[in-house]
Order: structure tokens, then C-alpha cells, then sequence
């Protein structure tokens, strides 16, 4: 055999073997989430809150209570996240909030909201409803909206 095809199928084998690893490791991790996501919906309750703001800010500019820094891992302290300040009865809180349902919450504005402890994981318009975000037109759906434009 000549030198290019020894080299060729060790390439091939170490790229198998990378992909054979990354796919066990994201199954498991997905499996972790998965547990995770159930653990918090068990201990879910709903609330009615009044949103005075929300921004994503960093984990130690957030105003949350220091067990929750310490129980962060280091490297995910200073990254941002998501935060709702609320009124929920006579307190005003910072909250934390599912990335996902972020652009949902409207500001100003009273929703029910579920929570496990400080963390937001649904919203639900208390009169009216929650204003749906626009869908994200793919390339090819904007280009024909120009075209559109162009021919009026």
C-alpha cells in the first residue's frame, strides 16, 4: 500500500471515531436536559405578575440573590441572560427567564406567568393575549418580497 492511502484511512477512521464520540455525548446531554426540563415543570407555579422591564444582562449585574452566583459553574457567571424585573404582589423581583419565551413577555403589562422559584418558564396573556412574534422570512421569501416591490 502506498503512504497516501495509509494516511487517508487513518483521516477517515479518527473522523469516525470523532463523530461516534460527539453523537454519544449529545445524546447524553440530551438526556440530561430532558431530565432537567421535567424536574423543573414538577415543581411549577403559576402567578399572576406585573412586567416593569426586562433586558439580558450579565449573571452578577442582575441583582439575584448570591446562592444563585455560587451555585452558577464560573465560566457561565459572567455570560448574559435573560432577566424580568416584576412586581408579583408587593415585591418587585428580578427574575430569570427561558431564552425561548423572552420576546414574549411584554412590557408594562400583566401575564401569568409559570415559575420554579425565580426562573420563568411560560407566559400566558392575562387579558387579551401575548403579542406573537413575526416568523422569520428565509432567504428566498425575502427576495421574492423585493421582487414584489419592484414590479408595483
Amino acid at each position: 500500500m502506498e503512504t497516501w492511502m495509509i494516511v487517508t484511512l487513518v483521516i477517515v477512521l479518527v473522523v469516525t471515531a470523532a463523530l461516534i464520540a460527539l453523537y454519544i455525548f449529545g445524546s447524553k446531554m440530551q438526556k440530561k436536559q430532558e431530565k432537567a426540563q421535567a424536574d423543573m415543570m414538577v415543581g411549577a407555579q403559576t402567578y399572576s405578575i406585573l412586567v416593569i422591564d426586562k433586558k439580558k444582562m450579565k449573571l452578577k449585574e442582575a441583582g439575584f440573590p448570591a446562592i444563585v452566583l455560587e451555585q452558577t459553574p464560573k465560566y457561565l457567571r459572567n455570560s448574559k441572560v435573560p432577566v424580568v424585573k416584576a412586581k408579583i404582589g408587593p415585591k418587585v423581583m428580578s427574575l430569570m427567564c427561558e431564552p425561548k419565551i423572552y420576546d414574549l413577555i411584554p412590557v408594562k403589562k400583566e401575564v401569568k406567568a409559570v415559575m420554579n422559584g425565580i426562573y420563568i418558564i411560560d407566559v400566558k396573556g392575562m387579558r387579551g393575549g401575548l403579542a406573537e412574534k413575526p416568523a422569520k422570512l428565509t432567504f428566498m421569501q425575502k427576495v421574492k418580497a423585493k421582487l414584489a416591490k419592484k414590479e408595483k
